[in-house]
């Protein structure tokens, strides 16, 4: 169990100070969400039966899933193969690597095995979710990294997230910024879907349960500012997020409003779900990613160039004191970072003046990054201490 980290102190005060706000370059991302990329895939996925482990159903929706991101031209892909009594299954996991904290991770995870039935809503609407996500996330640079995980064995006690912490999370000490499960956010046919519940940690161990529940409002504003849906705050509880509650790590969730009869029979079917429904899910979620990432926009070789000529640090290498300026005035705060080689910040500030002097003495003798935050924009240094 971890305890409160001074990293997670920090986590929790600017998530309190800073309110969530619209935000154009995710809202031009989120537009690009496909309902019918949505629908083709709930009928790919349903098109495979009752898709329990240890049969060949489950394999098919695997090896779809799989090549789904080969197509997209993700490259690490791992398949995690883990036995039980079942047979034996694989959790796919595919990493898209962060430039500023590669070893920090956003997991969205969902699971894609089903029971009794094809599990269409449960837990189709979460699979395709996270492809869709994965698709529009593709080529988007993000300061974390993100993990995008499709669990197996969900629907026999969380064998397979329970596994994947167990043999991953534990002995890698995998730096895990935030968990967010998907589970049947499908929607019901024939009633009024206008809302999404989000599902914060209200349970042991307690010291993750207040960063939870900053991350979980988040993402109810966050929700309500690239969707078209209201939103509720409730508690986890019975998914894939619960082993990496139990490890102490941050979770948070989305589950639908009005839940389905069908979940676990052979009527879980696409006609007893509402797409549309689905789509403002997902187009929410997307918003959510991009701001729990850390999303940013990619800066042209000319623009590169043009902020490498206006921003000078001095001396560098430094002794412990740098000097930076711009070459114009600033007509806004300009967020300024120095991060480490393994992508750890171990120094922030605002710049407000055109010329600042910084003091850094506290700092080891290393290279680092010196990240400039310009609106949506990141722009990078290096410099070395000395």
């Amino acid at each position: 169990m971890k305890t409160l980290s001074l990293s997670t102190i920090l986590l929790l005060a600017s998530l309190s100070l800073y309110a969530q706000t619209f935000n154009s370059f995710y809202s031009s991302i989120v537009e690009n969400t496909s309902q019918a990329n949505l629908l083709n895939d709930l009928t790919t996925f349903e098109s495979f039966g009752v898709k329990n482990v240890g049969s060949t159903r489950l394999t098919d929706a695997e090896n779809w899933i799989t090549s789904r991101y080969q197509s997209l031209g993700y490259t690490d892909i791992v398949l995690q193969p883990f036995s039980y009594s079942a047979g034996t299954s694989n959790n796919i996991i595919i990493t898209k690597t962060g430039t500023v904290y590669p070893n920090t991770f956003l997991i969205i995870d969902a699971h894609y095995d089903t029971i009794n039935g094809p599990g269409t809503n449960d837990n189709g609407s979460g699979t395709v979710l996270i492809m869709e996500l994965a698709r529009l996330l593709k080529d988007i640079d993000t300061e974390y990294s993100i993990k995008f995980i499709h669990f197996s064995g969900e629907e026999d006690g969380l064998v397979g997230s329970n596994y994947y912490v167990n043999t991953t999370v534990i002995p890698q000490n995998l730096d895990i910024r935030l968990v967010f499960n998907i589970d049947e956010v499908g929607g019901l046919a024939g009633t009024n879907n206008d809302t999404i519940v989000c599902e914060r940690d209200l349970s042991s161990p307690p010291s993750n349960n207040a960063a939870s529940n900053a991350f979980t409002n988040n993402l109810a504003t966050l929700i309500e500012l690239y969707s078209t849906l209201n939103t509720e705050i409730s508690y986890a509880y019975a998914s894939d997020y619960i082993p990496f509650e139990n490890n102490g790590e941050i979770i948070t969730g989305l589950y639908e409003k009005n839940e389905t009869p069908y979940a676990h029979t052979a009527n879980d079917l696409l006609v007893n779900m509402d797409v549309p429904y689905l789509y403002q899910v997902t187009k929410g979620s997307l918003g959510a990613a991009l701001e729990f990432a850390n999303a940013y926009e990619t800066l042209s070789i000319e623009e590169e160039s043009q902020l490498n000529n206006q921003i000078s640090i001095t001396p560098n290498p430094s002794d412990g004191v740098v000097k930076i300026v711009f070459a114009e005035p600033l007509n806004q705060s300009v967020d300024f970072k120095l991060t480490d080689m393994l992508g750890k910040d171990v120094f922030e500030t605002s710049l407000t003046e055109q010329s600042q002097t910084l003091s850094i003495d506290g700092l080891s003798s290393a290279q680092y990054f010196a990240v400039f935050k310009l609106n949506n924009k990141r722009f990078i240094k290096r410099l070395i201490i000395e």
